[in-house]
């Protein structure tokens, strides 16, 4: 079990990995969460458009864990950006998942085309203050969109949750974090489909390591000070993308990982894209 944590700005404890739920179906989603529990992961993370936060309650339920033992994130999608339809949206997830609270809460895309993610934000807010929610935070914000928010409200994002692995390393998103206090959460951490672990920089290290391509790779992401959120359907995954933490990588093993960036591309682009 992975018990390492990292505190967010407001002092709220998050564990360093999660296990991320998209795409599985409600209806598998309850014994995936199980399983990812008795492994030993504590971040469990979903959102309202995965259609699944029934069964990641079910799950969390049928685990047994206490629920103070098991850190939740979920997201509201664009039909919920205002401020009080960002209330809504928690009452909404909070009752599909079955619980009281969250531990933290996320706007899932900009929509910058809607204009009306800072309306948002200051619902998320009025939650925080409410202590309906312990942390609150973004996914697929841009720099821009972030600098919109801390203009307009005075109050960053806990955590900023956006596409980044080796082939998208997003140095310049990661330091605008770094230097407004807000975490960084990795999905897609190990890549889509498989290419990226299947790239021969990292299979190569993997073998000398004697460790697999994703826990290199999450490792590089761990190192980085980022909170990889992987993702997977298969059970039989679950534990080795967990057992990341008795090994570590070089100086030279880290900037071989990073020199492998592509930019931009591959990546999404938020300012166009958004559920």
């Amino acid at each position: 079990m992975s018990t390492e944590q990292v505190d967010l700005a407001n002092g709220v404890a998050m564990p360093v990995i999660g296990y991320g739920t998209w795409p599985i179906p409600d209806r598998d989603a309850e014994k995936m969460v199980v399983s990812a529990i008795e492994v030993g992961y504590r971040l469990i993370d979903t959102a309202e458009m995965y259609r699944n936060e029934e069964g990641v309650g079910r799950g969390l339920r049928t685990s047994g864990i206490e629920r103070d033992q098991v850190f939740v994130t979920t997201k509201l999608s664009q039909r919920w950006h205002g401020h009080q339809e960002a209330q809504q949206a928690f009452d909404n997830s909070c009752k599909r998942l079955g619980l009281d609270y969250l531990d933290l809460f996320l706007i899932h895309w900009p929509n910058p085309g809607l204009g009306r993610y800072v309306d948002a934000w200051r619902g998320m807010i009025e939650l925080l203050d409410q202590e309906r929610v312990r942390a609150i935070g973004v996914s697929n914000f841009k720099p821009t969109h972030l600098q919109r928010l801390i203009d307009e409200t005075g109050f960053a994002p806990h955590v900023n949750q956006i596409q980044l692995n080796p082939w998208v390393s997003r140095e310049a998103e990661r330091e605008y974090h770094s230097n407004h206090g807000i975490i960084t959460e990795s999905w897609a951490p190990i890549g889509k489909g498989g290419g990226l672990l299947g790239d021969p920089v990292i299979a190569d290290m993997a073998r000398a390591l004697g460790r697999t391509p994703a826990q290199v790779v999450l490792r590089w992401h761990l190192q980085l000070g980022l909170i990889p959120i992987p993702k997977t359907a298969r059970h039989e995954r679950l534990a080795p993308n967990l057992d990341v933490f008795d090994f570590s990588l070089g100086e030279a093993e880290m900037l071989a990982l990073s020199a492998l960036d592509n930019g931009d591309r591959g990546a999404v682009d938020s300012d166009t894209t958004g559920l």
